[in-house]
């Protein structure tokens, strides 16, 4: 046999070879499964978390989502990563997960388009108006809704998956959406199939915010928890159907009594949400025009606060990154005009993007907020600042005269030598009670209580502002009116404080690490603008002309080396 005709058969052995391996693997992967993330940040790698809520299913979840037909280029990204996140939480959930694209756009007609708009936003779909471009290339504005109904069991829940903090960009905005995907979709699902809530409470008895200054953050919470409203007032049973309790800027002495039955409460693995006031100050008199004396606020939680992990100091924060009030500036006698002026004493503090609890939320807007320092030795309590000011920071002493003619004084910058004072922190882990080696029974004379002087593990959180909880109330004839927590009606601006206590709470409540799922980092990998446009024609010819040169100068090499290997010279 020739020798071309032995390479001949050498590589029909080899392709055959080749042919019942591939054959092979492909047998053997239909009886397994498996999937390999190869990325950098593991963006397609769903958390263990997650796998065991999905896979803990009982009945089938259908989700609609309605980001589909013509969209912008960067909501065309964001559908095909939520895409890819359904279909990974249908790999694992297999049939119990049902999901669909709907195109609000795809009913006939402008009236019953219009009808299908108003029922997605009164389920609680929030639209938003972008621009596309149609057939012919012009320009056209279309209201779409990136978010999505989930239906379990006849019931409904809304998940709005588009995230928008104003001090982002929009591909940034997207970007944190495709960030939360998981964590949204699932916290959603747990929602809609979850049939026993946890209790939360908001204790009152104290001088605490009312029903009405809470309004608006207790509707928010009733959509994950039952609510309710306790007083203690003495009773060692009163916390025992709660997991988290809220106490939101008390202004009077809290009995011993009353912090024995919390302090137990925590001791026995409960959570507190701490909203405190080291600085009690009048707003009402302050908008009425008049002075109003800053001083201490006699809570009586010093003690306690302290022996947990952390000290509340009676001092007020100025910040130079702070909120606007109006100021009028007419002359007396004329008619009032207002105009916004920056008011010092309303901080407008930056959430860390490191944490799962603040991450991706807007400012938080604070008022007469006071610095915190975390305190003791306790090897067994882990602390973590939530919330801090900005690096330009004044402390102001108290008792201290505030009046708003203050704004026209102007700021002298150098007076701002604090930087970054926290002012929220949060502490889990083993907790000593502040009633050990103390006289229980004199305390409690007429109840019983089952004392422990150390915790299991727990977690708190103490902020050292109550009106970050609070929500402005607008009293009218026919009744009170809740204003949304966070909304500044002279900046027309919403603050990230309602998520900001909602991923609280959520915090406490979570014994899975299912919150944990927000601190994802999926890096953002953008194109310089600039420099793409410099550098247009260069990378134009690149790709274009280098791929078409390279496969000729390898069509060239291949040959030569075909010539040489098959080319025999005769001996003689």
């Amino acid at each position: 046999m020739s020798v071309s005709g032995k390479i001949k058969i050498k590589n029909i052995k080899t392709f055959a070879a080749l042919l019942l391996i591939v054959l092979v693997v492909n047998v053997l992967s239909s009886f397994f499964y498996f999937r390999i993330d190869l990325t950098e940040d593991k963006r397609y790698t769903i958390q263990s978390v997650s796998r065991e809520a999905l896979q803990g299913l009982d009945d089938i979840v259908v989700i609609r989502v309605y980001l589909d037909g013509e969209l912008p280029v960067a909501f065309v990204r964001m559908k095909k990563a939520l895409a890819e996140t359904l279909s990974e939480f249908q790999e694992i959930a297999g049939k119990k997960i049902r999901y669909e694209f709907v195109n609000p756009y795809s009913a006939s007609g402008a009236k019953k388009q219009e009808q299908l708009f108003r029922q997605l936003a009164d389920k609680g779909l929030v639209p938003t108006n972008v621009h596309v471009k149609d057939n012919e290339g012009a320009m056209i504005q279309r209201i779409i809704f990136p978010g999505c109904i989930i239906t379990y069991r006849g019931k409904e829940l809304a998940v709005n998956l588009l995230r928008n903090n104003p001090n982002l960009t929009g591909d940034e905005n997207i970007n944190l959406s495709i960030q939360n995907f998981e964590y949204a979709l699932v916290d959603a699902i747990d929602r809609v199939t979850t049939e026993n809530r946890q209790s939360i409470a908001f204790v009152q008895g104290h001088g605490e915010l009312d029903e009405f200054e809470t309004g608006d953050i207790e509707r928010e919470l009733n959509q994950y928890y039952e609510v309710s409203r306790v007083i203690i007032n003495g009773d060692p049973d009163a916390l025992k159907p709660y997991k988290t309790i809220i106490i939101a800027g008390p202004s009077k002495p809290l009995p011993e009594a009353d912090k024995l039955i919390i302090d137990q409460f925590i001791m026995q693995g409960g959570r507190v949400l701490w909203f405190v006031d080291p600085v009690n100050v009048s707003i009402d008199s302050l908008s009425s025009g008049a002075s109003t004396l800053a001083f201490m606020n006699q809570h009586n939680l010093d003690d306690m606060l302290f022996r947990y992990g952390v000290r509340l100091n009676p001092l007020l924060i100025q910040d130079i990154q702070c909120a606007v009030i109006p100021v009028n500036t007419a002359l007396v006698g004329q008619e009032p005009r207002f105009v916004p002026a920056p008011w010092l004493y309303y901080p407008l503090l930056l959430p860390p993007a490191d944490n799962p609890i603040t991450k991706g939320l807007n400012l938080i807007q604070a008022k007469f907020i006071s610095p915190i320092d975390t305190v003791g030795m306790n090897d067994e309590v882990k602390k973590r600042i939530l919330l801090s000011t900005s690096k330009e920071t004044k402390l102001v002493k108290i008792p201290a005269l505030i009046n708003l003619n203050q704004v026209s004084k102007g700021i002298t910058r150098y007076e701002f030598q604090h930087s970054m004072l926290p002012v929220a922190v949060e502490l889990q882990g083993i907790f000593k009670s502040n009633f050990r080696n103390r006289p229980i029974n004199a305390i409690l004379p007429n109840g019983t209580i089952k004392f422990a002087d150390k915790s299991s593990f727990t977690k708190m959180i103490v902020v050292a502002d109550a009106d970050i909880i609070r929500n402005d109330v607008q009293r009218r004839p026919n009744g009170a009116y809740v204003i949304p927590l966070g909304y500044d009606r002279f900046t027309q601006q919403t603050y990230g404080n309602k998520e900001l206590v909602v991923n609280m709470v959520k915090y406490l409540c979570d014994d899975n690490g299912l919150l944990d799922l927000r601190s994802r980092d999926i890096k953002l990998r953008l194109l310089d603008r600039k420099r793409a446009i410099s550098e247009r024609l260069y990378w134009q010819l690149v790709n274009m002309v280098l791929p078409s040169l390279m496969i000729v100068v390898a069509g060239i090499i291949w040959n030569f080396v075909r010539r040489k290997k098959y080319t025999f010279t005769d001996v003689k």
